[in-house]
Parts: structure tokens; sequence; C-alpha cells
């Protein structure tokens, strides 16, 4: 992803200095570009859990690095038993994305094995830059395979604009690279189709608003941000071609747990005979559970999220009290989609249907 002409990714290693990561600081977006460091354990918790990065892909390879970092400041005599300790820390920061929890236990497994600390910190580095650079790749290939259905329908439609409705972020900024509901997008603008993006602003924290659209903006697709609730409008009168969206967790049989509102407009979709498809990397299956309405974790968040809004306000951001302070709040961080509502999977190796018999002809 580019920004103001420059590439970056959203996690890397400082050039530096290699006991430092960092990443894009995701809650001054859109009004400040920050790139913050990361050099323990904890500020790599504290990233996960204020959303300094958000989105599956990035959590889990922010878990994975925040476990090399551990590492690094492990004691030599119980190394070990203080990264099985992190792995946990790092799991319960955020409950619903299984990418977490996948990146954690890969980093265990692999060093299960090191007789050392030092032989340690090597192997949790090279496993944290295998699985940011796997993410990049997945989400590359996601891309290619997603933005045939947009070339199909830019077809039907004879050249016409395809535009396509997504929910909260599930781009290039929840991931190491791409993204994955934009990655069409991306593949399908740079190839010269003509693609337009409906925007859920996404409350309470407007990842849509604040962070889609301005990743659009940089690579300049035609965009409109819209409030959450006006996609079932667009859909009856004909406005709306094909939704993607992301997905923090997918059960084997197909059912997908994303931002809130995800599930309000699968039913939207469903009336109104508009393709409703999930892109996500091999690495959001759940392949132990299948009921995602009764087995997938909720996250509920802090009702500040919803009591408070920040803006912009003579060039300095601010934050604002929007409820009643006597109200209570109910903040559900993710819906589940039931996969009857769900047109199919977007995948790094294709798109299928999303049940369980398709999904595990295509992995096997």
């Amino acid at each position: 992803m580019n920004v103001d002409g420059k590439h970056y990714r959203t996690i890397w290693i400082h050039p530096e200095h290699s006991g430092i990561i960092q990443i894009i600081d995701q809650t001054k977006l859109p009004f400040q570009f920050k790139v913050v460091n990361l050099d323990t354990l904890a500020s790599a918790e504290a990233a996960i859990v204020d959303m300094q990065v958000r989105g599956a892909g990035l959590i889990g390879a922010t878990a994975a690095f925040g476990m090399y970092l551990a590492a690094v400041h492990s004691d030599e005599k119980n190394f070990k038993t203080e990264l099985i300790e992190a792995g946990k820390r790092l799991i319960n920061t955020r409950p619903t994305a299984v990418n977490l929890e996948w990146a954690v236990q890969k980093q265990l497994m692999q060093i299960s094995n090191c007789k050392s600390r030092e032989a340690c910190i090597e192997t949790t580095l090279i496993t944290a830059k295998a699985i940011a650079e796997e993410d990049a790749d997945m989400c590359k290939s996601i891309g290619v395979h997603g933005a045939r259905l947009i070339e199909k329908i830019h077809s039907e439609k004879n050249g016409d604009v395809v535009n396509v409705l997504t929910h909260c972020n599930a781009g290039w900024l929840a991931f190491v690279d791409y993204g994955s509901a934009t990655a069409p997008i991306y593949q399908a603008h740079d190839s010269g189709i003509k693609v337009h993006v409906w925007v859920d602003e996404t409350r309470p924290r407007n990842q849509g608003g604040r962070l889609t659209a301005w990743e659009l903006s940089q690579h300049g697709v035609p965009h409109t941000v819209i409030p959450d609730n006006t996609g079932g409008h667009l859909m009856q009168h004909g406005l709306v071609d094909l939704v993607i969206t992301g997905a923090d967790r997918v059960t084997k049989t197909g059912d997908a747990a994303n931002k809130v509102g995800t599930y309000l407009k699968a039913l939207a979709a469903k009336d109104n005979k508009v393709p409703f498809y999930v892109a996500l990397p091999s690495s959001t299956f759940d392949w132990d559970i299948s009921d995602g309405a009764k087995e997938i974790p909720i996250e509920q968040r802090d009702g500040s999220e919803v009591r408070r809004m920040s803006g912009l306000y003579k060039n300095e951001e601010i934050e604002v009290m929007i409820l009643p302070e006597t109200s209570r709040v109910a903040n559900y961080g993710f819906d589940v989609t039931p996969s009857r509502l769900i047109s199919g999977l977007i995948t790094e190796k294709g798109v299928c249907r999303a049940n369980e018999s398709e999904i595990r002809k295509l992995f096997n």
C-alpha cells in the first residue's frame, strides 16, 4: 500500500534496531500518520487492546512479533516458561479473531525444541517474519481471485461502474499488506475496471469512515462514505452490485464472525438478491467449530467507545460525549453471519461456497 507515494506495510522491523517493531498507529488516522515503536511484550499487548493495530491478519502478525519481543527480554533460565505465559497474555487481548491464537500457537510450536534463549530469539524472529510474509502473499492472492467476480459483473454491465459495499475495514490496514475485502477492489481498479465503493462508517470506532476511506483515497479508488444503516436502502434501489466483507473467524461450515452489523448487511443482500462474499486468508478458519452463533466468542468492548466520539476540531483531535451519562451501553464488537446468507468465500486458494464440503475440497 502506498502512503503519499511511499510503500508501507502495516508492521515491520526497525531498520536500525532489530529489537524494535514498528507499526502505524491506526487510532491517529486519518488525521495523522504516526509510526510508533513496540519494544516489549507489554507494548505489543497494548497495541492490540487499544486498537493501534486491528484486523484479523495484522493482529496475528503483531502477536507473532510480540512473542519475539518476549523472547528478546526473557530470562536465560526460564525463557520457555516465560514464552508460554506471554502466549497466554497475547491470546487474551482479543478473543474473537482466530488469527491471533493461530500465530501464537505457531510460535510456541516452533520454539518447543529450542535449547537456548539465543536460539529461541532467532526462531521467533524467523517465524514472525514468515507469518507476516505469508499474510501478505495470501491477501495478494485473494485480490486476484476476488477481482474476477468484479470483472464478471463489469462485463455484465457492459463496462459500467461496479458498486461494491464494504463494512468495517478489511483493507491493507487490517493485514500486513493488500487486505482481504479490499484486495479484489484494488486489483480490479489497478487493472482498469471502473469500480466505486460504498464505505460503511462502522460505528462505534468508525473504521470504515476513518480507515477504509483513507486507504481508498490514498489508492485513488472512487468511494462514498455512508451511515451504517444506509446499505439496505441502496440495495433496494439497485445501487449495490456486490458486497464484500472481511472476517475475524470463520467456522469449518462457513459461518463468519465480522464487525457487528455485518449480519444485517447479509440479510439485506439476501432480500435484494445482491451477492454477498466474505474474503479471508486460510489462517482465519477455525477448523474446530461448526456453529458460529453458538461457539464463536463475541468480544464485548468498553462502553466508552459508544459514549464518546472523536474528531478533528481546529486542527486538533478531540473527544466529545454523545450520550446521556446515565444511559447504559452495550458494545458487542462482532456478530455472526450464518453460511446460508453467504454467496461464497474468497480465499488465497480460490472462491468456494460457504459450506464444509466445498471448504474442505479447497483446503484438502
